[in-house]
């Protein structure tokens, strides 16, 4: 108990899944958290979860594709809390039906996608900073995702977003170091939030699971766990990393798999 003891944490995309497992972890270890999410009825409830269970959380709208209403969750959460010591940029849209190989994608969805999953980042930075700042410093969470370090045949504008969510995590550890400030990535491979469970066939589970070094599929804590670990002083001297959390599914030669089944 008492990692983030005191420590006020804003977290975007938190009403379920992946922000929701970090906001209820760091609620745990003595994070006042605030969940932000476009979802507002969702981190409402979520919040009111969490101080039932004895922590100290709210819930409150961002539309992370406006830059207003980031800087309007950062000033909320300084108002309400006093200061600002974590941010969690969490949110991430995809879209397989329009973000296609690159002569065929829907070009309006590549804006949109590297406005939310890029920009949307770093607004978050751009406005968490100067209060971290104020308050000697602090620790920033981007999510990216596996699909910035690998090809494939569609999620141009995903990946390509969250390749730069990757190298902007290294120029903000850089740029702000020596205020005090962290910065690091955390890369899931397939996590089975409530979303995957919902859309992805247990087929498709399976062909994920054959190329896992790994014998199951991730949980949500796992990256939250991650977050955690972060967003504590228990890695006060790692900043521009990023942390690839997918069950070692990267890591083999592609063909290990099926000279195994031979």
């Amino acid at each position: 108990m008492g990692r983030v003891e005191n420590k006020v944490a804003l977290l975007t995309g938190s009403a379920s899944g992946i922000g929701l497992s970090t906001a209820q972890l760091m609620a745990k270890e003595g994070a006042k958290v605030v969940l932000a999410d476009f979802n507002l009825e969702g981190a409402k409830h979520a919040a009111e979860e969490i101080r039932a269970n004895g922590g100290e959380a709210v819930g409150i709208f961002v539309d992370v594709g406006d830059g207003k209403s980031i800087e309007e969750a950062v000033q909320f959460t300084v108002d309400h809390y006093g200061k600002l010591d974590i941010l969690f940029n969490n949110v991430g849209l995809t879209n397989i039906k329009k973000d296609l190989d690159v002569v065929h994608i829907d070009l309006e969805e590549w804006d949109r996608l590297l406005n939310v999953n890029l920009k949307g980042v770093l607004m978050g930075c751009k406005y968490a900073i100067p209060h971290m700042i104020k308050a000697g410093g602090g620790s920033i969470i981007n999510t990216a995702s596996m699909a910035g370090f690998f090809g494939d045949s569609i999620r141009s504008a995903y990946g390509a977003s969250k390749a730069g969510v990757v190298n902007l995590t290294r120029y903000v550890a850089t740029q702000y170091g020596k205020e005090n400030i962290r910065c690091n990535t955390v890369a899931p491979g397939l996590i089975l939030t409530p979303a995957a469970k919902r859309n992805m066939s247990e087929e498709l589970l399976g062909t994920f699971a054959k190329y896992n070094a790994l014998p199951y599929h991730g949980e949500a804590d796992d990256i939250g766990y991650t977050v955690l670990f972060l967003a504590s002083d228990e890695s006060k001297f790692i900043t521009g990393q990023t942390i690839q959390v997918e069950g070692g599914h990267y890591i083999a030669n592609p063909t290990v798999p099926d000279f195994n089944a031979l």
